[in-house]
């Protein structure tokens, strides 16, 4: 069982939270041909998360904070297009079926 603590950082920027998630470090595994991995930070978004950088334990937070800060500029904004939404179709009627694959033929008599 690890002991490690993960460790977490919450910044905002242009007005958008972002959360970064520390994760312990991870030993070569020849069987699984995985390299070591050191200590790490990751961006955690939607249930998924990015690797930033390597986590320095001896480094103060508002060091940390500095250059989670810088990361996101580079890379996690880039240069922001403004989204142009469509707009709706108009909904048309649909006939209603009892069943997903729309046909009653296949259906067995219970």
């Amino acid at each position: 069982m690890s002991l490690y603590k993960p460790q977490q950082r919450h910044i905002t920027i242009r007005n958008r939270d972002l959360h970064f998630v520390s994760y312990e470090a991870h030993p070569a595994d020849a069987r699984h041909h995985a390299s070591a991995e050191p200590e790490m930070w990751y961006l955690m978004r939607a249930g998924r998360r990015w690797a930033v950088m390597p986590r320095n334990p001896d480094q103060p937070a508002e060091e940390t904070d500095a250059l989670l800060r810088a990361w996101a500029e580079e890379n996690a904004f880039g240069d922001e297009i403004p989204v142009v939404v469509p707009a709706a179709k108009p909904h048309t009627r649909r006939r209603k079926t009892d069943d997903w694959w729309d046909s009653k033929e296949d259906r067995q008599a219970s």
